[in-house]
């Protein structure tokens, strides 16, 4: 049945609410992008001052070393944190993140246990045969993270006292240029031999080394904590810059959409409108010529 000019109408009003929403959650998406990123460059900052922190400490009390292996060996149950998303209109934002998790721990030969951060990654890692355990909500805003990040390194310590769990990875969506976003692993715990011997590595950024006052022990101590909150911190403000700028990048394609829809409407709209117009004028001018006739 074709369309008249009354439902044409409706149409391009239900199009133009729409498109009305859409420009709402970019906008949104925008600003979100916006302070998740500002967030992250902040934290790149700190995460390299406590590297640092870490190195003075680790050189301070460091003894000799036994060779480390040419390999880490992965032994031990493990415990992945997966950080997804808690909305939609992202894309394939879930889809990426499962299946990098999927492939990189599918060759471990040990008990592996997935916690999810955000219920559409959990509903999406269900579909597979991966061992789901803890569930934590996706904070909605910057300052909500920290709390996030307590509940997720107590119930590690928790696990780890017990025995449950010997080493922990953290998987999440990073931003990168070109792409949006790229899936991320990285190991959390244990802070191992090769983990030490890896950051001692670092050169210290001037010529004046520093010096660890008050008890290394202890100083280090405090900086292995601040590392820990840091990096989960980190990821989980990484994966919403990164799911942000997907739905970003997903309200852009709906508005072109939108408006190239809106603008089909129009057309036929305005064509069908004009043609009516041309049959009512046809008639008056065939009555007309009918009535001179006559």
């Amino acid at each position: 049945m074709s369309d008249t000019t009354a439902s044409l109408s409706r149409k391009i009003g239900t199009a133009g609410d729409l498109q009305s929403v859409v420009r709402t959650m970019k906008a949104v998406a925008a600003s979100s992008v916006g302070q998740y990123e500002s967030a992250v460059r902040a934290l790149d900052d700190y995460y390299r001052t406590v590297q640092l922190g870490l190195v003075a400490c680790l050189r301070e009390i460091e003894q000799p070393l036994a060779p480390a292996p040419a390999q880490r060996r992965e032994t031990g149950p493990i415990a992945a944190v997966v950080f997804g998303s808690d909305q939609g209109l992202v894309g394939q934002f879930n889809d990426v993140m499962a299946d990098f998790v999927i492939k990189t721990l599918q060759d471990l030969a040990v008990q592996k246990t997935v916690w999810t951060v955000g219920e559409r990654i959990r509903s999406r890692l269900t579909e597979t045969d991966l061992q789901l355990g803890k569930s934590f909500i996706l904070p909605g805003s910057i300052g909500a993270i920290t709390p996030l990040v307590g509940q997720i390194l107590i119930e590690i310590e928790t696990l780890r006292e017990k025995g449950d769990i010997a080493q922990v990875c953290v998987f999440h969506n990073s931003p990168h240029a070109g792409v949006i976003y790229s899936p991320a692993c990285q190991r959390l715990l244990p802070l191992d031999e090769v983990w030490r011997r890896e950051l001692t590595a670092m050169a210290w950024p001037t010529k004046n080394l520093p010096e660890v006052m008050n008890g290394g022990a202890a100083t280090l101590l405090a900086f292995v904590r601040e590392y820990l909150f840091v990096s989960l911190f980190r990821a989980c403000a990484e994966s919403l810059a990164s799911e942000n700028a997907s739905r970003l990048a997903a309200m852009q394609r709906a508005e072109k959409n939108i408006d190239e829809l809106l603008e089909g409407l129009k057309r036929s709209f305005h064509r069908l409108r004009q043609s009516g117009i041309d049959e009512e004028l046809f008639d008056v001018i065939s009555g007309f010529e009918a009535l001179t006739k006559g």
